[in-house]
């Protein structure tokens, strides 16, 4: 009995089948009937395997689907899933036969609404703003006058053309555009590559490395200027060394590259602004600064000139100084003509003395000595000599100057002494003791009692001054000692 006979048995037709034919049967079914569904819910359990497939379920209040996005259309999707977040999946129902589970193949997925993009916008800014990357001290100023501009924004569109005539009005600089994408998937990517691209350019290479990065977009919804706020556009951002201006949508559009960026500029056209200076204006300040400096130098001119004129009043007239030096000049070529005429003379007289004894020999020796006087007679040899002299009589001048206040100082000391020496000797010193010299009429002094006269007329000499005096009577002269009186006692008078 065959196994279609055994299945006949019960009295039933239907076909028994394995597990693998009734989970291909279902497969078919499943994706015949959901072939392209879009699906709302919440990302959970996302991971992302080594092959590059995506992996996450979708759920909300009633149910869980899984989710599985194959690797070539991950690198496509314009949003990466992260858990937590609300999400639209679109894509076809299919089934996992090694698990018995049905699971939706994610060809699409966006964000479910502006108010999930918000709250992962304010999410994904207080992280990247917790490292440090919109800190205003890691910003830097733009260069005044660039040399090179470089340009991230799409090839097509206003806003290209804007920024390229705002430039060309303002001052006309070369500008490098890196066309990239700004909108939808990929865009992200391809602007965080232009803005590094931009930055491992070489300055002296031929494609000349900017010195300044605008990275600009027009208007639009939250969900077109999304890829701005992506992570790897704002870390490019903050990375750049070249400074970099946002201008991303409108003045009232806020992106996370705006605040990443060195500048912000409220439109593109205002971002060409910032960029590059106006031509007239600094043509302008320069000639005003040119007039100014010209204004300052005529100034400083003048003064010096009038401070030179102060000066060279109180100096002697060069014409009277070298009136001097001429004057001199010509009475020492005088004094030396002179001096060479006698000298001259002399040897002539001293030659004609010599002749009748050796004529010839004697006269060519005398001519030797006369070319060397002549020689010694220069006008060179005398100022040397002359200097010589002066030197000489500097040294010795300064060497007498030296010995006579030597012999001076010596002589003063020996004064010195000698008046300390006299002092001591003298009388006056012994008058402020308490005595007196006396003197006669001659002015004699009187060194006895003998030498008195009676009726004489004396001068007493005292310390502070003279008295006259009389002689009364003869003085008697001292007693050595009282006699004894009759009772053996010595008298008081």
């Amino acid at each position: 009995m065959t196994e279609a006979d055994a299945a006949l048995a019960d009295g039933s037709n239907r076909p028994i089948l394995s597990v693998g034919e009734l989970s291909q049967a279902l497969k078919r079914v499943v994706e015949g009937e959901f072939a392209w569904v879009s699906v709302r819910g919440e990302v959970s359990g996302f991971k992302r395997a080594a092959s590059g497939h995506l992996y996450f379920s979708l759920k909300d209040a009633d149910a869980v689907l899984d989710a599985v996005c194959w690797r070539g259309v991950a690198g496509r999707l314009g949003l990466a899933p992260e858990d937590g977040l609300e999400v639209v999946a679109t894509g076809k129902i299919s089934t996992y036969p090694g698990r018995s589970r049905y699971q939706i193949v994610v060809e699409r997925l966006e964000l479910s609404g502006a108010g999930a993009l918000l709250a992962l916008l304010e999410a994904r800014k207080k992280a990247l703003a917790a490292e440090g990357l919109f800190d205003e001290a890691r910003k830097r100023d733009l260069p005044y006058l660039p040399e090179t501009v470089g340009v991230v924004t799409s090839p097509t569109g206003a806003v290209i053309r804007d920024i390229l005539h705002r430039i060309e009005d303002r001052f006309p600089r070369r500008v490098l555009v890196w066309p990239v994408k700004v909108q939808g998937a990929g865009a992200a990517e391809e602007i965080a590559a232009a803005i590094e691209g931009f930055n491992r350019l070489d300055a002296g290479a031929a494609v000349p490395r900017p010195d300044v990065l605008i990275v600009a977009r027009g208007g639009g919804s939250l969900e077109d200027l999304w890829a701005f706020n992506e992570e790897v556009v704002v870390r490019a951002a903050a990375a750049s060394d070249i400074p970099l201006i946002s201008a991303v949508g409108h003045e009232t559009d806020v992106t996370l590259i705006d605040l990443a960026a060195d500048r912000r500029a409220p439109t593109p056209t205002a971002a060409a602004e910032m960029a590059v200076p106006v031509r007239a204006d600094l043509l302008e300040r320069t000639q005003t600064l040119e007039h100014r400096l010209g204004a300052s130098l005529r100034r400083s001119i003048a003064e010096r000139r009038a401070r030179i004129d102060g000066l060279a009043r109180g100096l002697p007239a060069a014409r009277d100084r070298l009136a001097t030096a001429g004057q001199r000049l010509d009475d020492w070529s005088e004094r030396l003509a002179r001096g060479a005429r006698g000298r001259l003379a002399a040897e002539r007289q001293a030659v004609d003395r010599l002749r009748p004894l050796r004529p010839r020999q004697l006269l060519a020796l005398k001519r030797q000595q006369l070319v060397h006087a002549s020689q010694n007679l220069s006008a060179e040899r005398l100022a040397a000599r002359l200097g010589q002299a002066r030197r000489t009589t500097d040294v010795l001048s300064e060497r007498l100057g030296r010995a006579a206040r030597a012999a001076v100082s010596e002589r003063a000391g020996r004064v010195e002494t000698a008046a300390r020496l006299l002092e001591g000797y003298s009388y006056r010193g012994v008058l402020a003791r308490g005595y007196a010299v006396v003197r006669d009429q001659r002015e004699r002094p009187l060194t006895s009692v003998a030498e008195v006269k009676s009726g004489a007329a004396l001068s007493l000499e005292f310390h502070d001054g003279r008295a006259a005096a009389r002689a009364a009577g003869k003085p008697k002269p001292r007693k050595t000692a009282p006699e004894p009186d009759d009772n053996g006692q010595s008298s008081l008078l």
